[in-house]
C-alpha cells in the first residue's frame, strides 16, 4: 500500500451525496477527520478478517472486493466504481471484514473513521436513510449475482461479467474497448470459473466476432450478442 498526503478539500467535493445531507457543522466534522490515500495497482485496502475502522469512498481508480473460497481460490464478488462507498457494512453490526479489497489500478480513496460516521448518524436521520438505501441496493445486486453465478453456464457468466465491467467503468474513446484491463485470472475470478475456462471462452467469443482481444484490452464488437448470451445463461 502506498499513501500520499493530498489536500482533502481537492477531492472532498466529489463526496457531494453525503456532504449535501450534512449541516455546515457536520460537514466540518467530516472534513476534519477524513483522510485521502493513494493505492498502487494491486495495493491492499483491507483484508478479510480485519476489524473495520473506516468508511471508504473511491474517488478515482478501480477497486475489487474479493472473498477467499475453498482451497484458497479467490472470487471477485463486487467491483467498486467512482464515486462509491464501501467497507462499512461489517462495522454497523460489529463484525470483521468477510472479504478483502484491493486496487485494480492506481486509485485515490477517502477514508472516514467509523466513529465519525456513527456520531453523524446519531443526529442526522437523512444520513442514516442514505446508507440504508445503499445497503439495500448492494443486497439486491448481491442476490442477482448469486443467481447468475450459480445458474448460468460459463458463456453466460463471462458475457455478464464483460457487460458488468462496461456498466461499471465505461468504454474508451473508441466506444468499444473496456476501460479496464484485467488479467485472465481476474476475469475468471469475476466470472466464477477457472482461468483455463475463461481463456477458452474468451477465445470462443473472439472467433464468433463478439469481441476482439489485444493483450489485456477487450473490445466489445457485438454487444447485443453478448447481452443475449448473458440473458439466456
Amino acid at each position: 500500500m502506498a499513501r500520499k498526503s493530498i489536500n482533502v478539500s481537492d477531492v472532498m467535493s466529489q463526496l457531494s451525496e453525503i456532504l449535501d445531507i450534512l449541516t455546515p457543522d457536520e460537514r466540518h466534522l467530516l472534513e476534519k477527520h477524513a483522510t485521502v490515500h493513494t493505492f498502487k495497482k494491486n495495493g491492499i485496502i483491507y483484508k478479510e478478517g480485519d476489524v473495520p475502522a473506516y468508511l471508504h469512498c473511491l474517488v478515482s481508480g478501480k477497486v475489487k472486493i474479493c472473498k477467499e473460497g475453498i482451497g484458497g481460490r479467490s472470487q471477485i464478488v463486487r467491483v467498486i466504481r467512482p464515486v462509491e462507498y464501501f467497507g462499512y457494512r461489517p462495522a454497523f453490526i460489529g463484525e470483521k471484514y468477510a472479504s478483502s479489497a484491493s486496487a485494480f489500478e492506481p486509485s485515490i480513496i477517502v477514508k472516514i473513521p467509523i466513529g465519525t460516521i456513527m456520531r453523524l448518524l446519531i443526529d442526522n436521520a437523512r444520513l442514516g436513510l442514505f446508507f440504508i438505501g445503499r445497503l439495500a441496493s448492494d443486497l439486491g445486486r448481491a442476490d442477482s449475482r448469486t443467481i447468475n453465478l450459480t445458474q448460468k453456464h460459463i458463456r453466460g457468466r463471462l458475457a455478464e461479467a464483460l457487460l458488468c465491467l462496461r456498466d461499471s467503468y465505461g468504454l474508451e474513446e473508441d466506444g468499444s474497448t473496456l476501460s479496464i484491463y484485467l488479467s485472465r485470472e481476474d476475469l475468471a475470478n469475476l466470472s466464477n470459473m477457472t482461468t483455463a475456462n475463461a481463456i477458452r471462452t474468451l477465445s470462443a467469443f473472439a472467433s464468433e466476432k463478439l469481441l476482439a482481444v489485444d493483450g489485456r484490452k477487450i473490445k466489445l464488437m457485438d454487444v447485443s450478442g453478448l447481452e443475449k448470451i448473458s440473458r439466456i445463461g
